[in-house]
């Protein structure tokens, strides 16, 4: 019994020591590791719609593989190239209706002021009619410049893995030449595959359901941008809860200064928040039932943490992060209960 204390107190030691060399390399790495992540997601994605080609009957004949992923790289060329042709554009025009926005702005604070009883602005209101607009947006423009240029390097990765798939197999028999620890590995990457593939599907239907509806609420009221803002949403949404109130915050705070009036700016507010709502809050839990298996302030807390260590790309994929650290562990015995805390039933899946 005394002997083995400390075989247990240097177990965990051990364990500290590797999660916390772990996550010191995930910080320091983070430049390099954060492109062969995003380039692994879409390249997964790639083969995922490959798959789905493939399996459309036509007829008695199905596209062979090659020309199923020839397919899949062109369709996801088509979105790359649209999405960006949307954001440049709108980001030209609302470049353009910037000082428009400015004038509403300040207009909008010297009525809040005045309706405050403030014979002057207080030292607040000065503090936001300093506030410029155009530098902000040219800020998020430049931003945006350095995203499409990390893209091309998750372009590169992409193609490589595209081209080093097709030895993939002759390298994972190689690695476990025992047939009992290759089908054991094998269970645990498709359990990875399957959940994955479940959370990606799920969420893309209700984050695209969430933007066009969200789109027409916006381009009822006369909104600028609406499409623009529609496709933000789209993608807010892949961010657990903070991508959902990030959806209604921005194009209300667009409304306040567009219209500069309580109308169409509650308007928006309700309607896009009345359907993040319905869609986060029914709809997504739904579908999604026991699948994820994930609880709900473990989510949060990986929102936390990966978006701590990468940024807002740790925040898109912080749940498919999750899930992987949660099947990998409930996969070996000594880490099962790591998993089972990371549950939202405490029933986890064992080989």
């Amino acid at each position: 019994m005394n002997d083995m204390a400390p075989a247990r107190i240097g177990a965990f030691a051990g364990a500290v020591l590797i999660a916390a060399i772990t996550i010191f390399f995930l910080i320091e790495g983070r430049d390099l590791l954060i492109p062969i992540a995003v380039a692994i997601v879409i390249w997964y994605l790639l083969n995922a719609l490959a798959g789905f080609l493939h399996r459309i009957p036509l007829g008695s004949w199905h596209l062979p593989n090659w020309l199923a992923l020839t397919g899949a790289v062109m369709i996801m060329a088509v979105a790359i190239a649209l999405v960006a042709e949307l954001i440049s554009n709108n980001l030209a025009d609302v470049a353009a209706a910037a000082p428009a926005y400015q004038a509403n702005f300040e207009k909008l604070v010297a009525d809040i002021t005045r309706l405050a009883g403030f014979d002057t602005p207080p030292d607040i209101a000065h503090v936001i009619d300093e506030i410029d607009i155009r530098a902000l947006i040219t800020s998020f423009a430049s931003t945006a410049a350095g995203i499409a240029g990390s893209f091309g390097i998750v372009i590169v990765y992409v193609v490589f893995l595209l081209i080093e798939q097709g030895s993939f197999e002759s390298k994972f028999s190689a690695l476990f030449p025992d047939s009992e620890d290759r089908k054991g590995v094998r269970d645990l990457l498709h359990r990875m595959q399957t959940q994955i593939q479940t959370y990606v599907a799920i969420k893309t239907l209700t984050s695209a359901l969430t933007g066009v509806i969200s789109y027409v609420i916006l381009l009822l009221v006369g909104v600028d941008f609406a499409g623009f803002w529609g496709f933000i949403i789209f993608l807010l949404n892949y961010i657990p809860t903070i991508g959902s109130l990030l959806g209604i915050l921005l194009p209300t705070l667009l409304a306040v200064v567009q219209f500069a009036a309580i109308g169409p700016v509650t308007t928006v507010l309700i309607g896009v928040g009345a359907t993040q709502f319905v869609i986060g809050n029914l709809v997504d839990p739904r579908l999604m039932g026991t699948s994820l298996n994930i609880s709900p302030l473990v989510v949060l807390i990986s929102l936390a943490v990966w978006g701590s260590i990468w940024g807002l790309a740790g925040m898109f994929l912080s749940v498919p992060l999750t899930m992987i650290v949660m099947i990998v562990c409930s996969y070996f015995r000594p880490t099962r209960p790591v998993a089972i805390m990371l549950s939202g039933n405490g029933k986890i899946e064992t080989r």
